[in-house]
């Protein structure tokens, strides 16, 4: 399996396409999950772990891998359900989110399936809002769900989504400068994510519509220009697109608005966890304006402000 994942980089031809690699893996039953492989490092047999006192209920360990201390949390726990530790034969899954490097104990491995984000789905709505899924989908026939990676961190790890006082002074200054209402469309298939931009923004004193997938930003936008008797880029100011997203990724999506001549000169800001094996060419092929690595507040926020300032300089001198 490791000599499979050791060609990540090559798999980056998908990108832009609409396709991506799940790597699918089973916890303490025959029930199916998966994983992009682009946020997989390496998997490996579970090593030996050294228990950690006062750590978090689902962190089984850390473990020396490569040279490094990895912190191992057992998927099964974290998600709910009950632990996959006790396993005959359990595997970590070592991959990077928001340039952490963690392991997933995992009860078994399955394969790698080449996939069009198409087929790829949201959740039932009849789960209600505490799952940990971010979207599924069928292989072979066969229910697969996809874990919503950043929700486990969010609970287990925690992040700072505090704005630093500098730029909240920065953006009320800005704000009394001009009467001009911005706002921002926000697409991610994450709740956690989604929460943490909104917070943000809000901080900055701006506004925010905010959609699960790059399908449903495409067409609001469209549905916003189609009503709209001015350019769309005088309203919004900026779109922040998560990459993965089911149905359309924010690859895809950003070739769309760039192929909408009435959406082609919005801002659009590619906000990702693919730190580790993201691909910086992937970003100008598509027509992006910038990326960023999830999810680092003032980093976000200090773009945000910077692009308001520009938007708003060239609206008024129009």
């Amino acid at each position: 399996m490791s000599g499979v994942l050791a060609t990540v980089d090559m798999r980056t031809q998908l990108a832009g396409h609409n396709r991506f690699e799940l790597l699918l893996f089973r916890l303490s039953d025959d029930q199916l999950f998966g994983i992009n492989v682009f946020k997989v490092q390496e998997v490996i047999q579970c090593p030996p772990l050294t228990h950690i006192p006062d750590s978090h209920s689902v962190v089984c360990g850390i473990a020396n891998m490569r040279g490094r201390t990895v912190s191992v949390m057992d998927l099964g726990k974290a998600i709910g359900g009950s632990g996959v530790s006790g396993a005959e034969s359990p595997f970590v899954i070592v991959t990077e989110y928001n340039q952490l490097v963690q392991g997933f104990l995992v009860g078994g491995v399955d394969r790698i399936v080449n996939m069009h984000w198409e087929e790829i789905l949201p959740p039932p709505k009849g789960i209600g809002d505490d799952n940990y899924l971010t979207a599924v989908t069928r292989v072979d026939g066969e229910l697969v769900q996809i874990v919503d990676v950043e929700k486990v961190l969010a609970e287990v790890v925690g992040w700072n989504d505090e704005v630093s006082e500098e730029l909240i002074d920065q953006a009320e200054k800005q704000g009394g400068q001009n009467s001009l209402q911005p706002l921002v469309l926000v697409a991610d298939d994450s709740s956690v994510a989604r929460n943490q931009i909104k917070r943000t923004l809000e901080k900055l004193g701006i506004g925010c519509v905010l959609v699960n997938d790059g399908r449903q930003a495409l067409e609001r936008l469209q549905s916003w220009a189609d009503a709209e008797d001015m350019p769309l880029q005088q309203r919004v100011f900026m779109v922040i697109s998560d990459i993965e997203m089911p149905e359309m990724d924010g690859y895809t999506f950003t070739t769309e608005v760039r192929r909408d001549a009435r959406l082609n000169q919005l801002h659009i800001l590619l906000h990702t966890s693919l730190s580790g094996v993201f691909n910086h060419a992937m970003v100008d092929k598509v027509g992006a304006d910038d990326f960023i690595a999830k999810f680092q507040p003032d980093v976000l926020a200090k773009h945000v402000l910077e692009r308001l300032k520009s938007w708003r300089d060239a609206t008024v001198a129009a």
